[in-house]
C-alpha cells in the first residue's frame, strides 16, 4: 500500500516545488536528477510525473525531460470560464443533493481555514481553500460532474495559488466562504449562486495581473 501511495506522495511534492517557484513555467523536469534528489527510484518518479501530466501541470516530451507546463493566457481564461460553470452548477445541484454529511465536511474545511488562516504557511491556506471548493463540487452527488471539477481545479492550481497570494485583505475570504456556506445550509441557490460570483467574479482580473507581473 505505502509502495502504490509513493507516486501521490512524490506528485504532491513536485506540484508544491511549481507552486513555490522552485520550478518554473517551461523549465524542464529532469527524471533521474529529481529521483536522486528525493531518494526515490526512477519508477515512481515516471508515475508521479504521469499524475502531474494528467493534472496539467506538466507537458510531457517524446525521448525528452517533461517540461513544467506554461500555458498562455487565453488558454488559462478559457479554463477559468469553464471552472466557474462547473462550480456554479455543482452549487445548484449541492442545495438539491448534498446530505447533512456532506455539508458537515464543508463546515470541518471552513472551520479548519478560519482557525488556521493567520498561523497556516501560505500553501497549506491555499489548499484548504481548494478543498472547500472541492468539496462543494462532491455535495453536488454527481460523480461525472465532481471529477470534471476537480481536473479543470488541478489544471488552474498554480495560478489560482499566485493570484491567493495577492490578495490584500486575507479575511475578506472567510467571509466569503461563510457566506457560501450559509446559502448552502439553507439550501438557498440564488444566495449561493450570488456568493460564488463574489467569491470568484474577480479571477480572471487578478490572473491578468499575474500574468503582467511575470512578463516585466
Amino acid at each position: 500500500m505505502a509502495d502504490e501511495s509513493l507516486p501521490k506522495q512524490i506528485a504532491a511534492e513536485l506540484r508544491r516545488d511549481i507552486l513555490r517557484g522552485k520550478l518554473k513555467p517551461g523549465a524542464p523536469i529532469k527524471e533521474r536528477d529529481t529521483a536522486l534528489e528525493m531518494g526515490v527510484s526512477r519508477t515512481p518518479m515516471r508515475e508521479a510525473i504521469r499524475i502531474l501530466a494528467q493534472e496539467g501541470l506538466v507537458v510531457l516530451r517524446l525521448s525528452r525531460s517533461p517540461l513544467v507546463a506554461d500555458p498562455p493566457f487565453d488558454e488559462v481564461v478559457d479554463q477559468l470560464v469553464v471552472l466557474q460553470a462547473l462550480e456554479k452548477l455543482s452549487a445548484e445541484l449541492a442545495c438539491r443533493n448534498a446530505t447533512e454529511e456532506d455539508i458537515d465536511r464543508i463546515v470541518e474545511i471552513a472551520d479548519r481555514m478560519e482557525r488556521e488562516f493567520y498561523t497556516a504557511d501560505r500553501l497549506d491556506s491555499f489548499e484548504n481553500d481548494m478543498e472547500f471548493h472541492k468539496a462543494i463540487a462532491v455535495a453536488s452527488r454527481n460523480h461525472a460532474l465532481a471529477e470534471t471539477h476537480h481536473a479543470y481545479l488541478a489544471r488552474l492550481w498554480r495560478i489560482r495559488y499566485l493570484t491567493s497570494r495577492r490578495r490584500k485583505n486575507r479575511s475578506v475570504v472567510l467571509e466569503q466562504h461563510a457566506a457560501i456556506l450559509d446559502a448552502l445550509r439553507r439550501r438557498d441557490h440564488a444566495a449561493l449562486d450570488k456568493a460564488l460570483e463574489d467569491h470568484t467574479g474577480h479571477l480572471a482580473e487578478d490572473m491578468r495581473q499575474v500574468f503582467e507581473l511575470e512578463e516585466t
